[in-house]
């Protein structure tokens, strides 16, 4: 393999790993790790994949990119065996993966726009990422990624629709739409679209597209064609994703988010009233700084009554320069055990979520020859194998490990 790409974070990064497989097809023996700074975790796994390439293949070229790489090039420079370091608009640029081309990390926070890459293919994946918009203007407490993302810059509605259809094209039957803050999507567009105008004209552009799924959302900033798609638009999967870090409106200000406990509980509500059976799913942080034993109940209690069965749970971790590394801290061994509490509630939720398919029919895309996602975005584990991307009717005969057990329906 003459370039291999190890991608760390989130879907965004998954998409630009393939723009960048597509423009360093023509390097010999490169590694490329795509670095995410959400947490001190995902830069320790990173460090730890760059010191491995280095060992065990001491001729490859390492080139280092993303977050963590835009917010402190220089540390990333002196690991071992790192020939280049790129920031994240750097990286999108062609002319950045000539064989001579120098590193190069641009002021991230002076980017103005989004530029356009035709990904036809996502390397091992059956679905596929389409980036909508790049970067935030909210400064969250806790949060470093406006610092390696710059600036909200979204990319216009025909460049979308173009993506996806060439996606469709080439097989693909699932697009997810994703980016740093997609529900702020369009405020820098003529005529400021909103995300659920995007999601309209893109589902009646393509018709051919038999899966369309959101990435994680702020609920403060759900547009009304949103839940307007939610309720109409079967191609519009009944799985929502919600950006809530927290159910304690205390900590959820100390945070700095836009959204407090009442605003979440209605956003919920309000989902499974338009498409019932929907799944939620929420981002949580467990041992915020301040975070008390009575304010992690509050957080703790609210996965268990809203019903939460999707869980993407994070112990705290400080990033230099944000405000919340400055506030006083929970313990780090506390962090963790809160975050095991919230993943064992979650786990229940989603068992009862689960249980509930059971002898009914869902709509399952194959990953590999026995396994994919339902609709709603729960595990599914086939009895008997077929192939890889392929979309199929699949009749739930059981439960186990947070996964559904199913026959070809």
């Amino acid at each position: 393999m003459s370039v291999e790409v190890l991608t760390f974070g989130c879907r965004l990064n998954a998409y630009e790993s393939e723009v960048m497989r597509g423009h360093a097809s023509a390097l010999s023996d490169t590694v490329i790790v795509n670095t995410c700074a959400v947490t001190a975790e995902a830069e320790r796994q990173a460090r730890q994949a760059i010191r491995r390439t280095a060992r065990e293949r001491p001729s490859a070229r390492i080139v280092v990119t993303g977050c963590a790489a835009q917010i402190d090039p220089a540390a990333w420079a002196r690991l071992p065996g790192v020939a280049r370091v790129l920031g994240n608009a750097d990286k999108l640029k062609p002319d950045s993966w000539t064989p001579d081309a120098p590193g190069a990390v641009s002021d991230i926070m002076a980017a103005r726009d989004t530029a356009a890459h035709l990904v036809t293919e996502f390397a091992g994946r059956a679905r596929a990422f389409v980036q909508v918009q790049q970067g935030c203007d909210h400064r969250c407490t806790f949060c470093i990624i406006p610092f390696g993302r710059g600036p909200n810059r979204s990319v216009p509605v025909g460049v979308v629709v173009a993506q996806v259809r060439a996606l469709v094209e080439a097989g693909y039957q699932e697009v997810v739409l994703t980016g740093v803050d997609t529900a702020s999507y369009g405020t820098d567009l003529p005529g400021a679209p909103r995300l659920g105008q995007l999601v309209r004209r893109l589902l009646a552009l393509v018709p051919e597209l038999r899966r369309l799924r959101l990435s994680s959302l702020d609920p403060a900033a759900i547009d009304d064609d949103i839940w307007r798609l939610l309720r109409d638009e079967e191609r519009l999967m009944p799985h929502l994703h919600l950006s809530l870090q927290a159910g304690s409106d205390l900590i959820l200000k100390r945070m700095k988010r836009r959204h407090l406990r009442a605003d979440a509980t209605a956003a919920i509500a309000r989902a499974r009233a338009l498409r019932p059976g929907i799944a939620i799913g929420a981002d949580l942080i467990a041992g915020f700084p301040t975070e008390t034993e009575a304010l992690f109940r509050e957080t703790l209690d609210f996965v268990t009554d809203a019903e939460l069965p999707f869980l993407h749970v994070f112990p705290y971790s400080e990033r230099p320069g944000t405000p919340a590394a400055r506030m006083p801290a929970v313990p780090v061994s506390l962090r963790r055990e809160r975050a095991a509490r919230l993943r064992v509630a979650g786990r229940d939720t989603a068992h009862r979520f689960l249980t509930a398919q059971i002898g009914r029919t869902v709509s399952l895309l194959t990953e590999t020859s026995d396994a994919g996602h339902s609709e709603h975005f729960a595990a599914v584990r086939l009895a008997s194998p077929t192939a890889p991307g392929r979309l199929m009717a699949a009749r739930v005969v059981g439960v186990t490990d947070e996964t559904l057990l199913a026959e070809g329906a």
